[in-house]
């Protein structure tokens, strides 16, 4: 929805800006608008990764099931014959 902001729609969204906030004020608020957009990403970035990290972490819990399971099945079978 956001990410499709054309030119037209970028310069009436500075002219408001410049409405709003004034030529002198406009700077400021453009680099705290900057700074607070790049610790968004920064902050996403880093949930992001610790999701795939505790996804990979499942993963590998699952596999080390998986072969002790097989372990398991392979001790039955010995004790068995």
């Amino acid at each position: 929805m956001f990410g499709n902001i054309g030119f037209p729609e970028l310069l009436i969204i500075l002219a408001v800006a410049l409405l709003i906030f004034g030529p002198k004020k406009l700077p400021e608020v453009g680099r705290s608008i900057g700074r607070a957009l790049r610790e968004f990403r920064k902050t996403s970035d880093e949930i992001k990764e610790k999701i795939e990290e505790e996804i990979q972490a499942e993963d590998f819990k699952d596999i080390k099931r998986e072969i002790e399971r097989e372990i398991e099945g392979d001790e039955e079978d010995k004790k068995v014959s």
